[in-house]
């Protein structure tokens, strides 16, 4: 998964878009260790703490397994749940063309 969300994030990258990763490693230290070649992560990425997949972030957003992927619009709304490569990039194009089309305000 890891090379293919680095490669939407460059494709995208004059775009409106970004990707938010959480990390539920218990231990820090492993993540940092581990975030190298082609598991090598270029966007930003938030940490649940010592409490891993029950901290504070995975408990408000109410995942229950890893990973998990919300595509959220430009709006804030979550629009696809789940998906991931190829359908991942058909969603992000979507919104980006949704968001795109609407009529621009003032």
């Amino acid at each position: 998964m890891i090379p293919h969300e680095r490669s939407l994030v460059e494709r995208l990258k004059d775009k409106p878009f970004a990707l938010l990763g959480v990390n539920s490693d218990t231990d820090k230290s492993y993540y940092a260790s581990e975030n190298k070649g082609d598991m090598l992560v270029t966007w930003r990425s938030f940490w649940c703490g010592p409490k891993g997949t029950s901290g504070p972030i995975p408990t408000k957003w109410n995942v229950r397994g890893w990973p998990t992927i919300y595509v959220l619009d430009h709006k804030g709304v979550i629009r696809f749940n789940g998906v991931r490569g190829e359908a991942m990039d058909k969603a992000v194009d979507q919104l980006l063309a949704e968001m795109e089309a609407e009529p621009k305000k003032g």
